[in-house]
């Protein structure tokens, strides 16, 4: 009985210290971060590729806490350093689809398929648009419209009461997705757009981000496959690089942190957190 009562208690600590961030737990974190980094760099893994961990890490752990922009806010920092478009949207794309699996089994209770769907329906048409435009055309025009865009409504919804809408139709549920999903093919950015539509709708935090984590983890899948489906009719630049999967570690616990900050929000504070990282989400395309 004693072994069963020291069970429980460890049990009912261990599920405390997951609701509620505390010193040692951050200790042991940044312990074993240091001691991962650190073999990195004894396996030669140093200078840009070094930072484009780190960027992962620290991207992670901010959109961890509104649930999108992760993209955004790691390009900002990856195109500083890396030239290669295509392998930086490839990276960020395989370190996404990791903390989007994460985030979306923390929030599987509150999932509804249902309405989730409409947006998929739209984002399954934009995916390969996005991909398209990636692939052969010139983006930076496209990148610093969408990123001015974002920087513009994220301003002004932080100085004035949210927009709500008297009615969502259906068919706006199927355009934020299809423009989601043509951002998220082109910049790995599906989640701006849904997450705008979706806070018009009044929902609290909860359900907001049941909707927009679940579609941007599919999106990024689809647009793998897209630029790998590209690429066999002749684009170039698909192959994945090798530092991408030494990324998912660092992007994993960022996200964890992320999550651990985001159940502490109230739902205006998350609203404030979502324009936030709309806006950093805009200076990051914009740069």
């Amino acid at each position: 009985m004693r072994v069963e009562s020291n069970a429980s208690a460890a049990l009912s600590l261990f599920m405390q210290q997951r609701q509620k961030p505390s010193l040692w737990l951050a200790a042991l974190t940044f312990a074993t971060l240091t001691a991962y980094v650190t073999s990195l760099a004894k396996l030669g893994i140093t200078g840009p590729a070094l930072a484009t961990v780190a960027a992962v890490g620290l991207a992670a752990f901010l959109s961890g806490i509104a649930g999108f922009a992760f993209s955004a806010i790691c390009g900002a920092m990856l195109f500083q350093f890396r030239h290669d478009t295509v392998g930086a949207v490839q990276i960020m794309l395989i370190c996404s689809i990791a903390n989007q699996s994460l985030s979306v089994w923390a929030l599987r209770r509150d999932i509804l398929p249902s309405a989730v769907a409409p947006f998929l329906a739209g984002g399954l048409i934009g995916v390969p648009t996005g991909v398209w435009l990636l692939l052969h055309l010139d983006g930076g025009t496209y990148a610093r419209a969408l990123g001015a865009i974002l920087f513009a409504y994220g301003s002004y919804m932080l100085l004035r009461s949210p927009i709500v809408l008297r009615r969502s139709p259906i068919m706006g549920d199927l355009v934020a997705g299809f423009l989601g999903g043509v951002t998220g093919g082109f910049a790995a950015t599906p989640g701006a757009v849904v997450s705008i539509w979706c806070g018009m709708k009044d929902w609290d935090k909860v359900r907001q981000r049941a909707v927009f984590q679940p579609f941007i983890l599919l999106m990024q899948f689809v647009a793998l496959a897209s630029i790998a489906a590209l690429h066999r009719h002749g684009a170039s630049g698909a192959e994945i690089p090798r530092i991408a999967w030494a990324c998912v570690p660092a992007g994993l616990v960022g996200t964890w942190w992320g999550l651990a900050w985001f159940r502490r929000l109230t739902d205006r504070q998350f609203a404030v957190a979502i324009n936030l990282l709309l806006i950093m989400s805009g200076v990051g395309l914009v740069l």
